[in-house]
């Protein structure tokens, strides 16, 4: 039996997305690489927020508020976790992040968004090559066919299968694109 959270998880970095992802390996993830979030990335979370929906757990900190709004003025509504700024500053360098954070209040803070499964099907990478998305000569083609189609933004194929299942797009969906 697997448990997982069906929102997606919105973080300003690589290291937030880190911690979120050992203390819930099944987590979709997405980082807005800091304040300035493109607006591609707009796009997929305003996606994401009509297709699963997103849990925003940014920084305590005045940037991190700044993106809050930024996303909430662009997706709508969306579920937000807080967590104290004291128990995210780094002790040595005196930095502000989720991912100085201890694990057990990240757990705490999204244990309530965490839902029981039993299985969520999932595209393997066998598929994306079935559909010579990946590993031919003409994938990068194909999936920016794809990926302009479905409005998830360019990408390598590593990140077009995570995209795929994050956003939940159906092989069937997939297959009437590429026709």
């Amino acid at each position: 039996m697997a448990y997982h959270i069906p929102e997606v998880i919105v973080v300003e970095g690589n290291h937030d997305k880190a911690l979120i992802q050992k203390i819930f390996p099944k987590a979709d993830v997405v980082i807005t690489n800091g304040a300035e979030v493109s607006r591609e990335t707009m796009k997929e979370l305003k996606a994401l927020s009509t297709q699963r929906g997103l849990i925003l757990m940014l920084d305590p900190d005045y940037p991190g508020a700044r993106i809050r709004r930024k996303i909430n003025d662009h997706v709508g509504l969306t579920k937000h976790v807080f967590l104290p700024k004291h128990t995210c500053i780094d002790s040595i360098k005196g930095k502000v992040g989720i991912e100085h954070a201890p694990n057990q209040m990240i757990e705490n803070a999204l244990r309530f968004h965490v839902k029981h499964s039993e299985h969520r099907h999932s595209i393997q990478a066998k598929e994306l090559y079935k559909r010579q998305l990946i590993g031919h000569k003409n994938s990068q083609s194909k999936r920016k066919l794809l990926t302009q189609s479905l409005n998830i933004g360019m990408c390598n194929g590593k990140t077009l299968l995570k995209k795929l299942n994050m956003f939940g797009i159906d092989l069937n969906v997939i297959d009437e694109v590429l026709r």
